[in-house]
């Protein structure tokens, strides 16, 4: 089978299993969706989605949240991990988009990206799913599953990336990312599947003897 043979394969079988992506993170705005892909950085959907109502409660516009208290939103989000930080860079943003985008999310990766706490893979998120535009965010789960697939050798998310985007049509990235994603927490899991254990892979790759480490930079 070679790497289009295993690409269309996933396609069309995470397209059966998941004809739907709803997405995970709970939000109601564009500000509350990247407000919520920050702080899932290193964090759980679930987690983040107990931690935002609180959040959400007190400050959910760019102009409230700037008024807060670096201290008084750590308090909130602790729960997601690296509280310090992530509470720096939300009352920064907030204050950025206040400021100089008047109170709205920018609607380009580079605006995005200038942004404190957002990086690529946040702004890709962002852009996907609130504004339609095509991008293909890779975390270390996509990123796991495209080398056990064999749909890339990237020893970073950045290459991983890359990669995907060749193999498949950019019509499916947004979805596509979405379907890996759930598929993964539900299948292939780190502990649960080794390149040998769930379906997709044992459909790929029905003769491999060796557990597939993933390369990491």
């Amino acid at each position: 089978m070679t790497k289009k043979d295993r690409a269309k394969f996933v396609l069309q079988r995470l397209d059966f299993l998941y004809p739907e992506t709803p997405i995970p993170l709970n939000h109601y705005s564009h500000y509350t969706l990247l407000i919520s892909v920050l702080l899932s950085a290193q964090c759980t959907d679930e987690r983040v989605n107990k931690v935002t109502p609180s959040l959400f409660s007190e400050a959910d516009t760019p102009s409230s949240m700037a008024k807060m208290t670096v201290s008084d939103i750590q308090k909130i989000i602790r729960p997601c991990g690296l509280s310090p930080q992530k509470a720096k860079a939300i009352r920064s943003l907030s204050k950025i988009l206040h400021e100089q985008h008047e109170g709205e999310v920018p609607r380009t990766f580079e605006e995005l990206e200038a942004l404190p706490g957002v990086g690529h893979k946040t702004a890709s998120v962002v852009m996907s799913q609130a504004f339609g535009v095509s991008a293909f965010p890779v975390d270390t789960h996509i990123h796991r599953l495209a080398q056990r697939w064999g749909l890339s050798n990237g020893k970073n998310v950045t290459q991983t990336e890359r990669d995907l985007k060749r193999l498949f049509p950019e019509r499916s990235w947004n979805k596509l990312h979405l379907q890996i994603i759930f598929y993964g927490r539900a299948h292939c899991t780190a502990r649960r599947c080794d390149g040998r254990v769930c379906d997709i892979c044992r459909s790929l790759y029905p003769d491999r003897k060796r557990p597939k480490k993933t390369k990491r930079s």
